[in-house]
């Protein structure tokens, strides 16, 4: 016995596939006979998958904006990612595998073996609802799966993306028709295909022509084959919408940081023309002061100068109508003293006086210095900021220019080359190596 695999992926309805309603194709009567595999809130599998890595995320963000408060709705009202995935098994159609039939009921315990091994099967695909239907023509089975990945580098390290989920399956894409949905997929109707025969049924392969369908059943299979492939690019478009924001980000960072340079450059630079101006008004004050006594220090210095000496050598000796010895001693000679020691004393705080003038003038030309040195600073940041803006405006008309799709090309022919010149430099360094040994 010979029959088709259909594999399809659906828009997801978990209240339809849980009959929380019935549409006008299911037997109410019949429903009983359906099974429930699991039927989980999917915002708690949310929550289970991705609360921690979402946490670790929020901490590392600088930046309120950047933080994400719910990860469900994010990814629910976003464009770059599925918040859940659908696929819908069924084997034969209606005459051939009627669910009222012997052959259908055979149909079901096959989807029943195959769905027991499916979360085994696919580690990185969530699943958090599954039914199988018998209440319809056909016996089908209906999965939903939240597709995620580990150890990401970008956004959070737990997120969710289909492509990267199934590579971590091992399905790597390469052209565009032999992506890793379509990889998956054809694997899963393997597995099928391989419990089938197990039960004396053999897959029918066929073409696009099948002759035994019914027009409806033929227009249904090829809007599903539409669907896959639409699927299929909507993934990769998605990936390449993700990747390119990557490298939004990434300029976007180094401009912040940019940015958050010359915000300090200019701080500092407010802050060292305080200082400079703090210490010119300074400098003013006393060099005004300095010009107000430094006639009268200067005569204070001759006239210290000139009063210096011993006394005995300065005072004469006293006239005839005085004791010279008495008159020396006793008036001239301390009255003298104590002027020299004023004088002295004026003198001292004078040197003082300018040496802290001295001090304060090379303070202001460093403070000008470094005024200057920032300011060179200021206008080196401001021209990498403008260059680093230029950049990304070529980059975005280079992207306008040749298309998304071709700069993803160039791209990743570009690591492919310098992937290989790494593996030849490597295996020329291992060769050369074991040839000095």
């Amino acid at each position: 016995m010979k029959r088709t695999i259909s594999f399809m992926t659906g828009k997801g309805s978990v209240n339809h596939n849980s009959r929380k309603f019935h549409a006008k194709n299911t037997d109410p009567e019949r429903t009983y006979l359906n099974v429930e595999y699991c039927n989980e809130s999917i915002k708690d599998v949310y929550h289970e998958l991705f609360d921690e890595a979402l946490a670790r995320y929020n901490e590392k963000q600088t930046r309120n904006d950047r933080r994400i408060d719910d990860y469900y709705e994010k990814i629910r009202s976003g464009k770059q990612e599925k918040p859940f995935h659908e696929i819908i098994l069924q084997i034969g159609d209606r005459d051939t595998m009627g669910a009222e039939t012997e052959e259908g009921r055979l149909a079901a315990k096959i989807l029943d073996e195959y769905m027991q091994d499916f979360q085994r099967r696919n580690p990185t695909l969530r699943v958090f609802s599954a039914h199988l239907h018998m209440d319809e023509a056909t016996p089908h089975l209906h999965i939903d799966f939240v597709p995620y990945i580990t150890g990401s580098k970008r956004g959070l390290d737990t997120r969710v993306s289909l492509k990267q989920a199934l590579t971590a399956l091992g399905f790597k894409g390469g052209t565009r028709r032999e992506t890793e949905l379509n990889q998956w997929v054809s694997a899963e109707k393997q597995q099928l295909a391989a419990i089938m025969l197990e039960h004396g049924i053999e897959w029918e392969q066929k073409g696009t022509h099948e002759k035994h369908l019914s027009l409806l059943d033929f227009e249904k299979q090829e809007r599903a084959k539409e669907v896959a492939a639409l699927e299929a690019q909507k993934a990769e478009l998605e990936e390449h919408n993700a990747t390119m924001q990557e490298v939004n980000e990434k300029w976007l960072d180094q401009l912040e940081n940019i940015e958050k340079e010359i915000f300090s450059a200019q701080e500092n630079r407010e802050e060292a023309d305080k200082q400079a101006e703090q210490a010119k008004k300074k400098a003013s004050q006393y060099e005004k002061k300095l010009m107000e006594i430094a006639p009268i220090v200067k005569d204070m210095e001759r006239f210290a100068e000139k009063y210096s000496a011993d006394p005995e050598e300065v005072l004469p000796e006293a006239g005839m109508l005085e004791t010279g010895k008495s008159y020396r001693e006793k008036k001239a000679k301390p009255l003298i003293k104590k002027i020299v020691t004023v004088l002295r004393s004026v003198y001292r705080a004078y040197l003082d006086l300018s040496r802290r003038f001295s001090d304060m003038q090379r303070s202001y030309e460093r403070a000008w210095s470094k005024v200057n040195s920032l300011t060179a600073r200021v206008e080196d940041l401001w021209d990498e900021n403008r260059a680093l803006k230029e950049r990304v405006g070529d980059f975005n008309r280079v992207e306008r220019a040749l298309g998304s799709d071709m700069i993803e090309d160039l791209i990743q022919r570009d690591k492919m080359m310098e992937q290989a010149e790494k593996d030849q430099k490597r295996a020329k360094r291992r060769k050369i190596d074991r040839g000095a040994r």
